[in-house]
C-alpha cells in the first residue's frame, strides 16, 4: 500500500493581536516556491480559489516595486494592489496588500521560506492589519478557502516544475 501525505494549510490567530499567520509546507525547494510567488506567469496560475481567474495589471517584484491584479469570475471582479517592500530571493518577501472593497485597509505581509530536509520548504505568511475587528472581517470573508485552494493549486504547479 502506498501512503501519500497531503500538506496541510494552517491558519493561526492570536486572540489579542491583529495578526493572521498562514503556515504551509511544500514538496519543493525554497527557490521553486519563491519563484512561484514572484514570477507573474506562475503567480496567476495558483493564487486564490479555483473559481477565480487572475489577471496581472502591474508586477515589479523587486524591493520598492509595485503590483496590482484582478481576480474575477462571471459574476464579479475584485482588485488587489500593493508594494513590494523587501524582496530577498528564496528567503523573504515583505509587501503591503490592499483590497478594492476596503480601500482604507492595508495589511503588511511577510512571507518567510524555510528550507526543510529532502528538498522541501515551509512558508510562514504573517499579515498584520489595523485592528482585531478588521482581522476578524478578513477571516470571515472566506479567505481560508482562497488560501487552502490556492496552495493546493501551487502544489500542482510545483509538481510540474520538478
Amino acid at each position: 500500500m502506498n501512503a501519500t501525505t497531503k500538506n496541510e494549510t494552517r491558519i493561526e490567530v492570536e486572540p489579542d493581536l491583529p495578526v493572521i499567520r498562514i503556515i504551509r509546507e511544500f514538496d519543493a525547494t525554497p527557490e521553486q516556491v519563491f519563484r512561484a510567488w514572484v514570477d507573474p506567469e506562475l503567480f496567476v496560475q495558483w493564487i486564490g480559489p479555483r473559481s477565480i481567474d487572475t489577471t496581472i495589471e502591474k508586477w515589479d517584484a523587486r524591493t520598492g516595486g509595485e503590483w496590482r491584479y484582478t481576480g474575477s469570475r462571471e459574476d464579479f471582479s475584485m482588485g488587489f494592489w500593493g508594494s513590494f517592500h523587501e524582496v530577498r530571493p528564496n528567503e523573504r518577501l515583505v509587501q503591503t496588500f490592499s483590497f478594492e472593497g476596503a480601500p482604507d485597509g492595508v495589511s503588511l505581509e511577510t512571507l518567510t521560506l524555510e528550507p526543510l530536509e529532502g528538498g522541501r520548504c515551509r512558508t510562514v505568511g504573517t499579515s498584520v492589519v489595523e485592528s482585531i475587528e478588521i482581522r476578524d472581517q478578513i477571516l470571515a470573508s472566506g479567505m481560508d478557502v482562497g488560501a487552502i485552494e490556492g496552495y493546493e493549486k501551487l502544489d500542482g504547479l510545483l509538481a510540474t516544475q520538478q
